[in-house]
């Protein structure tokens, strides 16, 4: 009977102690738990608002996107042109696709310069991703060398980086570089272009198969 007693005191006070230190600790350090939970409701609700924008901005942007495709599929490339251009002031990878695209056009309806410089301003722009970036290089160039006012040696010059091995480019590279040889009236340089594409197993098919056609002519 002692001993239940003497337990049940001893229970009583280490809870009163600890209701003490609690008290201690909330008194203390209560407003900053409280401001440090609000916080992190806050940061995860803003978290989770920003994902839904994002996830519906891309949406948005893609519909645009299709949307202006649809009207370069159907003939209609001065509307197309103008969606591609509103869409190219987003920014993102929308935007950039916008721009290749819309310099396309530009190229379809002619303006052969407008979308060259089109093109150059992607291949500057470092904001672009060097993929794109060099993709851009070889667009222009293939606008270029047929260009009668643009320089050849100036176009190969730019091309020159990317017909380097493990340029995912180099093989486009190096064909618009032969055909500028050619251009130029450098046919051995010409030659020795189309010859390595025709024997690079890598060289993609219906390419290779052109660089070997090629081959036989000028030989």
């Amino acid at each position: 009977m002692a001993d239940h007693t003497e337990n049940s005191l001893i229970r009583e006070i280490d809870e009163e102690l600890r209701q003490e230190q609690f008290h201690k600790v909330w008194s203390r350090y209560g407003k900053i738990i409280l401001v440090a939970a609000g916080l992190c409701v806050a940061a995860a609700a803003g978290y989770q608002f920003w994902v839904k924008y994002d996830l519906e901005t891309r949406q948005t942007l893609g519909d645009r996107f299709a949307a202006a495709q649809k009207l370069a599929e159907t003939g209609s490339t001065e509307a197309a042109a103008g969606a591609f251009k509103n869409l190219s002031g987003e920014g993102g990878g929308y935007g950039l696709l916008a721009r290749i695209q819309e310099a396309g056009l530009r190229a379809k309806n002619g303006d052969t310069a407008g979308a060259i410089a089109a093109y150059n301003a992607i291949a500057a722009d470092t904001g672009a991703g060097k993929l794109y970036q060099d993709l851009a290089v070889v667009l222009a160039a293939g606008l270029e060398v047929n260009d009668p006012s643009a320089d050849p040696k100036k176009v190969q010059d730019r091309l020159m980086p990317l017909m380097e091995a493990g340029n995912p480019w180099r093989f486009s590279a190096q064909e618009l570089a032969a055909a500028l040889a050619l251009r130029a009236g450098d046919k051995a340089k010409a030659v020795e272009i189309y010859s390595t594409l025709s024997k690079d197993a890598e060289t993609p098919a219906r390419m290779r198969q052109r660089a070997t056609e090629l081959l036989t002519i000028l030989r």
